[in-house]
Parts: C-alpha cells; structure tokens; sequence
C-alpha cells in the first residue's frame, strides 16, 4: 500500500502551492544564472528555445532555408561564384551547385562568364529573384508581430532587442 502525505498535515514548508512556486522560480533562476555563465548551457538552452520558433517562422516558407540562404548572400553582396557561395554559406560545392541550377530553372538567379576571369562563372541574382527573396523573407513575419506583441511586456520586448545585435555576432563573418 502506498504512502500518501496530506498536504495539509505536513510539516515540509515546500509542500504548500506557494512554496513549490518560490522553490521553482528559485530553481529557475539558479538554472538560468548557470546558464548565463556556463557556455555549453546557454548554448543549449539557445538552441532549444531557437528551433521552435525557426520551425514556426519556416510554415510558410516555399523555398528552402538553404536556397533562400544562397539568395539573401547575393543581395547582400552582389554577384558570387559557386564556390564563394558555398565558402559563405558553408555548405558543399556539390549542395550550392543542386540549389543554383534550380534557382535558374525558376528564373531566381542568372549565371554569367566573369569578366574578369572567363574561365569562372557568376550567379547574379534575378528581379525576381529579388521579389521571391522579400516573399520568403516575410513569410512568417504576421506570426511573429502578433507573438511578440501578445506574448512579451514591454521591457521583455527591450530585453529581446538588445539580444538581437548579440544573436547577430554568433554568425558574425569569419566566426567557426
């Protein structure tokens, strides 16, 4: 026969609702200040909390996270060849050579001889490469207004701007 403690008889301070609040909240805390100073927990814990939303932000996406990659990289910094494409989006020739070649068939990118250097070859993205990139980019964009706007207060909305330059640096150019 099992043991049951009543509550309400008992003598432990932590079984009453208040107190297992304060005791979770505390051990909370004591997680996220472990978390603050560990770098492999808050690594951890970052990437936890970023896969969800990243899925969320991805339903409506028509493209691939790696072909709209391959697009935005050619807006920022104008015509590449495959192999800068690949070195800056660190993935293999092979996988940027795949998404090019179907991103010309749908009109998204154009390749061209560098002029330069015939032997190599340009991707340049298209107008409506550019007019696709915008529709991919803010797919997803209404979801994440209204999640911010009715999920966060205003000083946790503060909080997460000032995170968002930081979150920027862990992908900065030339970090591993």
């Amino acid at each position: 026969m099992a043991h049951q403690t009543d509550s309400a008889s008992s003598s432990d301070p932590s079984d009453t609702p208040g107190a297992a609040a304060t005791a979770s909240a505390a051990a909370t805390a004591s997680a996220t200040s472990t978390a603050a100073t560990d770098p492999a927990a808050l690594a951890a814990d970052l990437r936890e909390a970023l896969r969800p939303l990243w899925r969320r932000l991805g339903e409506h996406r028509t493209l691939s996270m790696g072909k709209v990659g391959i697009l935005a990289r050619l807006d920022r910094h104008g015509s590449l060849t495959a192999t800068d494409l690949a070195a800056h989006e660190r993935i293999s020739h092979q996988a940027v050579a795949g998404a090019v070649r179907e991103l010309e068939q749908m009109g998204l990118v154009s390749r061209s001889p560098d002029p330069a250097d015939g032997r190599r070859v340009l991707i340049t993205l298209t107008d409506s490469g550019r007019a696709r990139l915008d529709t991919e980019r803010s797919a997803g964009q209404e979801w994440l207004i209204h999640a911010v706007t009715d999920e966060l207060s205003e000083s946790e909305r503060a909080t997460l701007a000032a995170a968002v330059p930081l979150l920027g640096r862990l992908d900065a150019e030339g970090t591993r």
